[in-house]
């Protein structure tokens, strides 16, 4: 059993949620996100960093309000929308707490396993991760996501357990070495795991959204699922040298035959225009395969080189209202 962690006072915690046109359910969130802090044991200290990842809708006004009655709300506004991982390490860049924990803002990831995470890091943990055992999508989301996890395990150069998302809890240690990890395409549950620490693991039932559509679309998705199969893997590159070595030996042995037939004297057909094209395709097809993952590769390699930044920070909200207020000292507030 692991000794508990020596208890530190205050502690302080800091919840980062990247925001993106999530007017709808905002209100709601804040509501179970308040009760979650509000049931901490005395000496926690809590923060919410909102990272509005250039919504256009009423969103940033709602956290805004949000923000000038609570000050354990601040308000992280990017100048654009850089994206869900770029949002969430901006959320980190500016928490100064002893514990982060990171979680979407769609009401998937459960507040209430906030204090399942913080137990567990109060055990100990240095990173603990939230491992959905059950999810709502259906279709073909929930088609490509069992497909990426699948495909993922297995050819990631580096263990990590599947179905996890950002949804989990890093020590003070850990988001600092997380910090220092300079590359553009960022896949954080990969990043996390490869930081390494004593890194632990939990089980949550992943709900339905609160409001709305998805806001990741499917080509999002599949430019994520790339981020984290190119950050982390060499096997593509090493399937097409395999791929190559086959097909080279192949033609090697189909030209032997053929020359030895030719020296035998024995009688051949023509080889039809059918046969020939499908043997073109097949190898004309190996080779786009093959450099199409090339260019993956090397675009990768050229965002690095550019030096742009992960993102750019409008302004950071902070508000000097009192640290417990009550939910209807929020809607009062937004009707004005």
């Amino acid at each position: 059993m692991t000794d508990a962690r020596p208890s530190r006072a205050p502690t302080r915690l800091a919840i980062v949620i990247p925001i993106y046109n999530e007017s709808a359910g905002l209100p709601e969130l804040y509501r179970r996100v308040r009760a979650v802090i509000d049931a901490l044991p005395p000496g926690f200290e809590c923060e919410v960093i909102y990272v509005n990842d250039g919504s256009t809708d009423s969103s940033l006004a709602v956290i805004q309000d949000q923000s000038r009655v609570d000050r354990r709300v601040s308000v992280v506004d990017l100048s654009r929308n850089f994206g869900q991982q770029a949002a969430l390490t901006a959320g980190l860049d500016v928490a100064q707490a002893d514990a982060v924990i990171m979680m979407d803002g769609d009401l998937q990831d459960p507040p209430e396993v906030i204090h399942d995470l913080i137990r567990a890091w109060q055990n100990g943990a240095d990173v603990v991760r939230a491992i959905r055992k059950s999810r709502q999508d259906r279709g073909v989301r929930r088609l490509g996501f069992d497909l990426f996890h699948s495909v993922f395990a297995w050819i990631s150069d580096f263990p990590m357990p599947a179905n996890v998302g950002i949804f989990g809890l890093l020590d003070r240690r850990a988001v600092e070495e997380l910090r220092r990890l300079p590359e553009k395409n960022r896949f954080l549950p990969g990043l996390r795991a490869w930081i390494g620490f004593n890194q632990q693991s939990l089980e949550y039932d992943r709900g339905e959204r609160a409001a709305g559509a998805p806001k990741q679309s499917l080509r999002r998705l599949a430019r994520y699922a790339f981020d984290g199969v190119f950050s982390f893997s060499y096997k593509p590159l090493r399937l097409m040298v395999g791929a190559g070595v086959v097909t080279s030996g192949v033609g090697f042995v189909l030209a032997s035959v053929f020359v030895i037939k030719r020296l035998l004297g024995i009688e051949q057909a023509q080889m039809g225009f059918t046969t020939l094209i499908t043997v073109m395709l097949f190898i004309g097809g190996v080779q786009l395969i093959a450099t199409g993952l090339l260019g993956e590769y090397l675009g990768r390699i050229y965002d690095e080189v550019k030096q742009r930044p992960l993102y750019i920070a409008k302004s950071h909200y902070r508000s000097a209202a009192p640290a417990e207020v009550s939910e209807t000292d929020v809607l009062v507030q937004r009707d004005r």
